[in-house]
């Protein structure tokens, strides 16, 4: 029971931070906060997703071209030019390493209004670093698993980011259904996104690009919107104008959360 609790503990937090901080916030900003709250998630944002923590700054500039040449030969994910999902997710990993070790500079309309820690980053990404937070997970496991099967959901914890950009830029752009018409592929496959916390509403998020909450019809549950919005009460974060990084979807609409 321990153990399985920390499993969904640990996926529930990644997807969280992936979802409200890397997306929702530095590559979109569709919401405001203080420098100090901003660090702060930052350094969660890291400590929760662990081995596969992932650069504000690269993973924003990936995700706008994502938007601006969605299921495109530009989009750095898209299920319609890869044949399986472990060839569009080692195209994504080239293409975010190239960004997040600066071998590569993005195009002038993808760059800026993203968080950015250079120390933090530099530590992150060094591989004794990466390989102390795997080994604390498997410490955990051996002092905490009942069976043997259980160490088998190690690897999820070690590659859990990744894991959770295949399931969303995967089934997002293959699975489920459309309430918008669009030129990609993007499609919403959970009515209520326990799952991914919103990520899988792909087609709404493409027909909305700015809208903090992912979810349009009635019956449609964003959880991460539900967190935002108690947050905002709050007065942690601000839901009002927001700093203009230009559109990057193909669809111009009003934000239904406005």
């Amino acid at each position: 029971m321990t153990i399985l609790l920390f499993f969904v503990t640990h996926w529930v937090l990644s997807i969280f931070f992936q979802t409200f901080f890397l997306h929702r916030y530095a590559s979109h900003r569709m919401f405001t906060m203080s420098r100090g709250w901003e660090r702060f998630f930052h350094l969660a944002a890291w400590i929760c997703m662990g081995p596969s923590y992932l650069v504000p700054r690269a993973y924003a500039v990936l995700h706008r071209m994502h938007h601006a040449y969605s299921d495109t030969e530009k989009d750095p994910h898209s299920p319609r030019f890869h044949k399986n999902v472990f060839a569009m997710m080692w195209n994504t990993k080239n293409v975010y390493h190239g960004f997040s070790a600066r071998q590569v500079e993005p195009e002038a309309k993808f760059a800026g209004g993203y968080p950015e820690w250079p120390a933090l980053e530099r530590f992150s990404q060094r591989w004794p670093v990466i390989l102390t937070f795997g080994s604390l997970y498997f410490f955990f496991y051996l002092a905490f698993a009942t069976h043997w099967w259980m160490f088998m959901l190690l690897p999820i914890h070690w590659l859990m980011g990744p894991i959770h950009g295949a399931i969303v830029n995967w089934y997002g752009h293959r699975a489920g259904y459309r309430n918008f018409d669009s030129r990609d592929d993007s499609r919403n496959t959970l009515p209520f996104d326990f799952l991914t916390m919103g990520e899988l509403f792909q087609n709404n998020h493409h027909r909305f690009g700015q809208s903090p909450n992912f979810a349009v019809r009635w019956f449609e549950i964003d959880p991460t919107w539900t967190v935002i919005r108690v947050l905002a009460r709050l007065r942690i974060l601000d839901l009002g104008p927001r700093p203009q990084l230009g559109r990057y979807d193909e669809e111009v609409a009003a934000d239904p959360a406005e």
